[in-house]
Parts: structure tokens; sequence; C-alpha cells
């Protein structure tokens, strides 16, 4: 039973009103005493030709008493509804106790198709802190529209094309050293990208070099396929390390590389549409009277570019995988890069071009400056990860030395630590990195929040008690357990929002929500009590919340320890 669809329907039942309308206009009041929903009356004046007052006044008394909300009151223009308590905690809690790891879950995606490419780290480069945003937004995404019931196609478009790897082949042609790669590979090819940029700003023609070696590799040239290959195996090796860590895996691993074979026809049809024009010597796609400067399609030097890859790649996607939404997980510095080329796919006639979506975040930055790779100031994501869990092992030896697998525990904060903290605000904003700050375990954090997941699954341990449905919800009446049941109940529609707006953050920070309520009703009133009819009801309340708890971490890519 959903009270707010009732409600709506209570609404339209009386008067002949537009669902939607109702739907968009009703809210939760900002404080408890305004009731648990409102509906303001404003936006229904031109409908009912009478001021807003008056149309709440009517609509009060045409809805008159019923089982769902014990008080229907007006305040001006505003009609505020209080639920029956009662038969909201049965239909709350009965559904979490009923549909357990499923509760949340729904199949408005049933049939649908979405692609999420996402991470993409580039090879021959070292996996830092600024591929995590990527990796575990992308990887919340999946399991939320998962979750509603999509069919989800995981890509890691890795960056494995492209002049860079000109340049790398060129820095190892002149310093690399066999031994020295082998033992160390990302570290050392990273030491060869640096140099070369360092070099290239006292001798520019290295980089006349280092576009020459790409030329050869896109040409097919043995050696240059085959020092190529071999930086792709390195650095897949060190990646995968990284995902099995984070627990996060893909469908296809389909680098830019991948396309190389199929970027012939797609430049060919932009030619017969007569999108290309040739620009010094290049070949571009005019988006001037789109108010974007033009999109490079073919250098000069007839090597292709990100947007001949990424137009290629949205096309083959369409036709193997006919989805209905495409999400491309990257942060914003890329937003004018997927406008141009998306807005291509458009000008080629493609009516799907519109289920084409750039999901942009904020970038991470160190307090020194931003991270750049060629510069070599970054910090490596499995070095992160490790401290992370290290600094958690120490907490638990001081505070619990005594707790049975203490390393996989610790790994479990400590990882979740760390993808909490990236999750837990909006992906747009900017994150700052901050060792101390980033690995805090006081306040809004994930260790918090698994906390109190372990603290629910100890009372339920220590209770002996088979959870079940009750008779009598009346002891669940109080303001903390009433406070905590609402949060419990908003679950499934957060996850939507979620979804629409491809924000985890709403999913964080409901599930913060959830915990700081948990532990006030905790304090508040004991669980474990002598009545047999208040036990069970409250350790009821305790298992819907750590069902909620546990649902709301898994969405995120975080797991829930049940000791700590």
């Amino acid at each position: 039973m959903n009270f707010k669809e009732k409600l709506i329907k209570l609404i339209i039942n009386n008067y002949e009103l537009d669902e939607g309308l109702i739907s968009d206009l009703i809210e939760i009041p900002p404080q408890e005493e305004m009731g648990d929903y409102a509906l303001p009356c404003f936006k229904l004046a031109r409908n009912f030709r009478k001021a807003p007052g008056k149309i709440a006044l009517e609509l009060k008394e045409a809805i008159g008493k019923n089982k769902y909300f014990s008080e229907i009151t007006n305040n001006g223009p505003y009609l505020n509804f209080f639920v029956n308590k009662e038969l909201f905690a049965r239909t709350i809690l009965e559904t979490i106790l009923s549909q357990k790891e499923k509760y949340g879950a729904q199949e408005i995606g049933s049939g649908k198709n979405i692609v999420i490419d996402f991470s993409s780290p580039n090879i021959a480069k070292p996996f830092h802190v600024g591929h995590l945003r990527s990796t575990v937004i992308g990887n919340s995404l999946y399991k939320i529209y998962e979750f509603l019931g999509y069919n989800c196609i995981g890509i890691n478009h890795l960056g494995d094309w492209g002049t860079q790897f000109g340049k790398m082949i060129a820095a190892y042609k002149k310093w690399g050293n066999d031994q020295e790669i082998k033992d160390n590979p990302i570290q050392t090819l990273l030491k060869l990208y640096v140099k070369f940029h360092d070099e290239a700003e006292k001798k520019p023609g290295l980089e006349d070099e280092g576009r020459l070696w790409f030329k050869k590799l896109e040409d097919g040239d043995e050696e240059a396929n085959k020092l190529w290959k071999w930086f792709v195996t390195l650095s897949l090796e060190e990646f995968n390390t990284i995902y099995d860590i984070l627990n996060v895996s893909f469908d296809y691993n389909t680098g830019e590389s991948f396309y190389n074979d199929k970027m012939a026809d797609i430049v060919q049809s932009l030619k017969e549409k007569g999108l290309l024009q040739k620009s010094k010597g290049a070949y571009v796609v005019d988006l001037e009277d789109y108010d974007m400067p033009p999109c490079l399609i073919i250098k000069s030097d007839g090597a292709t570019l990100y947007p001949t890859r990424d137009i290629t790649a949205a096309i083959y996607r369409k036709e193997t995988y006919n989805f209905s939404k495409a999400l491309y997980v990257t942060d914003y510095s890329q937003k004018l890069h997927f406008s141009q080329w998306m807005k291509v796919i458009e000008l080629m006639g493609y009516d799907w071009a519109d289920q084409l979506e750039h999901v942009p975040f904020g970038r991470v930055s160190s307090e020194e400056g931003a991270l750049k790779t060629r510069k070599g100031n970054v910090i490596l994501l499995k070095d992160l990860l490790a401290k992370s869990v290290e600094k958690v092992k120490r907490i638990i030896n001081q505070n619990n030395p005594e707790l049975n697998d203490k390393d996989e525990i610790a790994e479990k904060v400590g990882i979740g630590a760390i993808i909490f903290n990236d999750l837990s605000n909006s992906k747009i904003k900017d994150v700052v990195f901050n060792w101390d700050r980033m690995l805090s375990f006081d306040g809004e954090t994930g260790p918090y929040i698994q906390y109190t997941h372990a603290r629910a699954n100890s009372v339920l341990e220590k209770g002996q008690t088979e959870i079940t449905t009750l008779t009598d919800y009346s002891d669940l009446s109080n303001p903390e357990a009433f406070n905590l049941i609402k949060l419990l109940s908003a679950f499934p529609e957060t996850i939507i929002k979620a979804m629409e707006r491809n924000e985890p953050s709403y999913i964080a920070r409901h599930i913060i929500n959830l915990a700081q309520s948990f532990n006030k009703f905790y304090h508040e009133y004991p669980i474990l009590v002598e009545d047999e009819t208040t036990k069970k009801a409250r350790l009821l309340l305790v298992f819907a919340t750590k069902t909620v708890i546990k649902n709301g971490l898994s969405l995120l890519g975080i797991e829930a320890p049940d000791k700590m």
C-alpha cells in the first residue's frame, strides 16, 4: 500500500483533477506537526476558480474520514494529512519483512536495455584517485537501474588508443628498460610518460616522433603493435586488481581500439550525408549553428580522434544492444566533447540521439592542485585503499581486539569508507582530496552506517526471537519509531529519484538519515525488554532498518558487515 497513491485517489475521486498534477503538488512538510503529507492549493485556483484557502477547506470536507488518514487539517491554502500510524507501520514493516533484500526493487525498466559506460582508465597509466569517481558512480548506477528492472550493459571503454601511445612507444624506444617494466610495470611506464613530456618541453620535435609512432600503430606496424599489446596486457592486470578490491565488474572491456575496423564506414557515412568538411587538411563537422566549435573527425595526418571513436562506438552499441538509454559517466570537463559528437549523431539522422546522455561529475584534485598524469603528481588508488584498510585494522585492534575475521571486516569497512565518501555528496561537486577527511570515521560516513547495521544485527542475535508480523502495532506509534518508519517507507521512492537524476547521493543521504534516526530510537527505547509484545514490535523495526540499510549500501556498491 502506497499512502501517497491512496491520497491522490482520495482527491481525484472527489474532483476531476489530473493525477500527475496532484502527484507533483503533494509534498512532505518540513515539520512533523504540519502532517505527513501536504497539498498546497495555489495551482488549483485556475481549475476551481476560487481562492486557494477555500479550495483547501472544500477538499478537506469532501475527502472526509477514511482509514488511511487519522486527521486532515487545513491551514490557509495548505491541506495537511496525518497518516493512520498503526496502519502505516503495519503496511511498511510487513512489506519489508516479506520482500527483504528486494524491498525497493521494481520492474519499471522491464524489457529496456541501459548501456553504462564507466571507469574507462587509460592504458599504461596508473589507476589513481581521479578514476575512482567514474568507477564507483557508474557501478552504483548499474546497480540502481538493475534493481529497478532494467537490463544493464556495463562497458569499460578503456583508453587504449590515441596519440599518447605513440608518445609512450617513443619514450620506451629512447629510455625504456624491459626488466624495470616487468618488475614494476605501471610506475615505470608512468615515469617514461612523464619524462617524455618533460623532454618535449625542451625538444618540441619529440612530439612529432610521438605522432609518427601512433600513425605507425594505426597503419599496423608490427613493432608498434607488439609494444602496444604489451602495454595493454600489463595495464589490465593492474586494473583488474583494483576492480577486484572494489568488487566492480563489467559486461564488456571494449576499449577504443575495438572500433578501429568500424570507423571507416562511419567516416564514409559522414561524407555521404554531406556533413564532413575539409579544414586545414583535416576533416570536421561544422557545428557553428549550434554554438559549438567544429567537431574534428580526421586529423590532417589521417589519424582518428576521440569523437570518431565515440560516434562509431555509439552506433555499434545501438545496433548491438538496442538500448533505450546510454549513459557516459565522465568528469564535467568533457561536456563540450560529448555535446559535439552527440550532436553529430543527431545530424546523421539517428532519431535515438536523445537516448545518449552524458553523466558529468566533479573532478578530484589534491590540495596542491589538479592531478595530472603527465606531471606525475597522482595518488594511486591502490595506495589509498590499502591505507584505508590499514587504518580500520588499527581501530578494530584498539576497540574490539577479539573480533573474528578482523582482516575481512577491515577490508569491507576501509573500502566502504572510500566509496561512501565519494557518493555521499552530489556527483557534480569537485572533490579536493585530503587523506584525513577521506579516512575520517566520525560523523556522516560509511563506517558509521556500517556500524549501525552491525549494531542492529547484534540486537537481533541477542533477541533470539523469530521476526514475524504483529497483531498490534500501537507500540510503534511513538515519535522516534514513527519517524524511522517514515524513512523506511521513503526508500523505494528515493531509489527512483536516484535513477531519474543519475544521482547515487540520494541513496547515500537517505541511509545516513535512516542510521541517525535508528540510533536515536535505539537510545530512547530499550529493545530487549521483558514485555514480549513490545520486544517483538521493536525487534521487527530493528530488522526492517537493518534490511533497508543493507539494501541501500548494496546499491552504492558497499558491503554491510554483520559484526564490527
